[in-house]
């Protein structure tokens, strides 16, 4: 039976990337070299898919070779192409240690093609509620999102944000263009566990290692995404959600803005009790409030953009979307 490192493998591979695909292959053929990491996997506590247990481990490996220190994991990585197991199989033993202690810790993507999604459930909102919003981001990481007002889209022709921001963000687009309305962003916060500053050459060495290393253009966006949050740090408190979200709903809100609580890939992390915690701080929060949702299914056979407005708690299925963004096949009301 195929172990957990195998069975991403199949998922990497069918959303494109048959070189991450073959990392994780070969992860699974020589965990006999690396009895740390072989007994972090065996001995997980949790569902080792939903906790992205595979993308951890490939999260290492590519730490490893971006360091440059082991020439032939950096060459393996800087070519696609040589000896996967015999490099691979060398480095987890020479580095169990190493690998088995960074899958302790969560993935942190932050993946900034999300926000493209976001800012068409947001377009979506603005023609139901007609206001400025604050956004307030579950899972923030970096807080890298919580700059999309910066950030320059094209969904579907549809042309929106900062024009001239470095940070362009073109999905590819099935179905017909979304609602062009306008987005005023007015206040933004967000919450991790485990936050990331922008400005630590070391978190921004972990966003950039969980960046797959067949697609150079992530990388190239992630920089220019961390160069504008250095110049605007984005605001992310240090807390648990089940705790934070609560406590910021219950602040007044600006007058004649709508608050907007987002999550993007954080909340498979969550236990059942935070899911009913922020579930009931919403159903309760006053008007006007909405909630976007990227996330894959209970099933996660597909990762749904979802939008649901209160107090009446209608949720819609704006669009079924690649898990790092890379196209959204939209199902939301369209302009066009």
């Amino acid at each position: 039976m195929a172990g957990p490192l195998a069975r991403q493998a199949q998922v990497v591979r069918a959303l494109g990337s048959s070189f991450v695909a073959a990392i994780l292959d070969a992860g699974e053929r020589q965990l006999h070299r690396a009895p740390l990491t072989a007994r972090r996997i065996d001995d997980w506590p949790g569902d080792p898919a939903a906790d992205a247990l595979a993308m951890r481990f490939n999260g290492a490996l590519h730490a490893l070779a971006r360091r440059g220190d082991r020439p032939a994991l950096s060459t393996l990585y800087a070519t696609r192409t040589g000896d996967f197991d015999g490099v691979i199989g060398d480095t987890m033993a020479q580095a169990d240690a190493f690998i088995a202690d960074w899958m302790r810790e969560p993935p942190q993507t932050n993946e900034v093609a999300r926000s493209a999604a976001i800012m068409a459930a947001l377009m979506t909102l603005r023609a139901d509620v007609d206001l400025p919003v604050e956004l307030l981001e579950l899972g923030a990481s970096a807080g890298l999102n919580l700059n999309l007002g910066r950030y320059a889209f094209d969904l579907g022709g549809v042309r929106v944000g900062d024009a001239a921001s470095p940070v362009r963000i073109t999905p590819e687009w099935r179905g017909r263009p979304p609602l062009a309305h306008p987005v005023e962003i007015v206040g933004a916060a967000g919450v991790d566990l485990r936050p990331l500053i922008v400005g630590d050459p070391a978190a921004q060495e972990r966003l950039m290692a969980y960046v797959w290393a067949d697609q150079p253009e992530r990388a190239e966006r992630l920089r220019h995404a961390l160069a504008i949050a250095h110049a605007h740090p984005p605001r992310v408190e240090r807390d648990d959600i089940a705790h934070w979200l609560p406590q910021a709903l219950s602040r007044p809100a600006v007058a004649g803005t709508c608050r907007v609580v987002v999550h993007a890939m954080s909340l498979q992390y969550c236990d059942a009790a935070t899911h009913a915690t922020v579930a009931e701080a919403l159903a309760t929060a006053d008007t006007p409030i909405a909630r976007i949702g990227f996330e894959w299914t209970e099933a996660r056979d597909a990762v749904h953009l979802t939008l649901t407005t209160y107090p009446d708690g209608r949720t819609r299925h704006l669009a079924t979307c690649h898990a790092y963004g890379h196209w959204i096949d939209w199902h939301g009301p369209t302009g066009g």
